[in-house]
């Protein structure tokens, strides 16, 4: 009798060491309070963005560790739901995800291939997304191995393409699920191709794939680049499907102004984003003379950026419906450099049924893609940079004065009658006081 209590109380006590385990099991992984829904790996020119999409806001702390080098983010009371296996195939940062659980938390490893800068930081949720955990690993010589060589001569017109959002960042999104991210990628490689056909302009893109870039980066790349003119590319939104059109955005002066303040109080480090005079800005002592050399930067950048905008508007014309019909101001970061003109192209209201539907149809990206480009290439045909190749092929502009005709023009400039008459879009031969002509250069 005695020997059966004792091993009735062995069983028992075998089963309680046996459901402590499972419960222990239980409460790290089915029943933990948060968890792991996705992992997303966005990998750049010259960074990889890592996305973890949380449950609940992370309880997280991280280390690194040399020699292998790894990544190492420990996320308590959490379970992971994701595959691991195939995270890193396509990333040149990252060789491999692992996992494992230790004292209630799971501990994700990321083996890399060197050391990066990094940073780390929580989201709230926002739009379509809930909380997550994003990881940045930045390359260490990214500063130096982005900066062009200065150009020789200006030679090309350089005209950044700035394709709005990416990665992470998908933008607004329509009503059948298309991304602005991937409509305004479309239009900027299409642009891209049309620059690059055409002689004396080249076309740099400042983000060439589904990668985000930071907006204040944007700016410093287009610089980096030696860019002459920016174009940002975006697809608009409303939270009805009513507004629908095109319209063209220059930065406000007073934003210009505050960045332009801004660099002007250090303007040693920063004479770089100063423009043309930035070595007088840097070494002079008059501080009178900085500020005005500086202004005139500021005052040509926006000149020129309202004439582009107002080119392109009026080709924009003739493919779309425009939402607005003049240069609109706008306190975008990506136009903020008072020394690189800038305009932010609104392709159209991607929240619009029909719009979207448009932005999404190859011909209709490609007709945008053709009047941006003539309207950018028609202000730079009119107004060419110094030494450019426009500068000897382009136009120049003649205001018609009193004794002047079609016939005494055309043997002043050496060129046919006919010929200047199909330029400006004659159809007589008449010509009025005040009228601005188009005259072709000759190299």
């Amino acid at each position: 009798m005695y020997r059966r209590i004792l091993l009735s109380i062995a069983r028992l006590r075998t089963l309680s060491l046996l459901c402590v385990a499972i419960l222990s099991l239980l409460s790290v992984n089915t029943y933990a309070a948060n968890s792991i829904d996705g992992i997303r790996v966005w990998p750049a020119p010259e960074n990889t963005r890592i996305v973890f999409d949380v449950k609940q806001k992370p309880d997280y702390k991280y280390f690194t560790l040399s020699k292998p080098n790894r990544l190492v983010i420990d996320f308590t009371n959490t379970k992971n739901t994701v595959a691991l296996k195939n995270l890193a195939v396509n990333d040149p940062r990252v060789k491999l995800f692992r996992s494992s659980l230790t004292k209630g938390k799971t501990r994700l490893v990321l083996e890399l291939t060197k050391s990066y800068q990094l940073t780390v930081f929580p989201l709230a949720p926002a739009g379509q997304y809930g909380h997550r955990l994003v990881i940045d690993l930045y390359d260490k010589n990214r500063s130096k191995k982005n900066v062009s060589k200065p150009k020789q001569s200006v030679g090309d017109i350089i005209i950044g393409i700035d394709a709005g959002h990416g990665g992470e960042d998908p933008g607004s999104i329509g009503g059948k699920g298309t991304y602005e991210k991937r409509v305004t990628l479309a239009i900027a490689k299409k642009l891209q191709k049309i620059i690059n056909k055409e002689k004396g302009m080249k076309a740099v893109m400042i983000r060439s794939g589904d990668y985000y870039v930071n907006l204040n980066r944007r700016t410093s790349l287009a610089r980096d680049k030696n860019v002459d003119f920016l174009v940002s590319i975006h697809a608009d939104a409303f939270h009805t499907p009513g507004p629908s059109g095109a319209s063209v955005w220059v930065v406000t002066k007073s934003r210009a102004e505050s960045e332009l303040s801004r660099w002007l109080v250090n303007r040693e480090k920063k004479s770089e984003l100063l423009g043309g005079g930035g070595g007088v800005i840097k070494n002079t002592s008059d501080s009178h003379l900085a500020l005005a050399l500086a202004d005139m930067s500021k005052e040509h950048s926006l000149g020129v950026s309202f004439g582009v905008a107002n080119n392109v508007i009026k080709e924009l014309k003739k493919i779309t419906k425009m939402h607005k019909k003049t240069p609109q101001n706008g306190n975008f970061a990506v136009l903020k450099s008072s020394d690189i003109p800038s305009i932010l192209v609104e392709t159209g209201f991607i929240s619009n049924h029909k719009e979207e539907k448009n932005l999404t149809w190859s011909k209709h990206q490609q007709r945008l893609a053709n009047a941006i480009h003539v309207g950018i290439k028609n202000h730079f045909l009119a107004h060419p940079l110094t030494g450019s190749y426009f500068a000897s092929v382009g136009y120049k502009k003649h205001k018609v004065r009193s004794g002047e005709s079609l016939s005494v023009l055309a043997k002043r400039y050496n060129i046919s009658m006919s010929k200047l008459k199909s330029i400006n879009k004659l159809k007589t031969n008449s010509l009025r006081i005040g009228q601005t002509l188009k005259i072709p250069r000759t190299g």
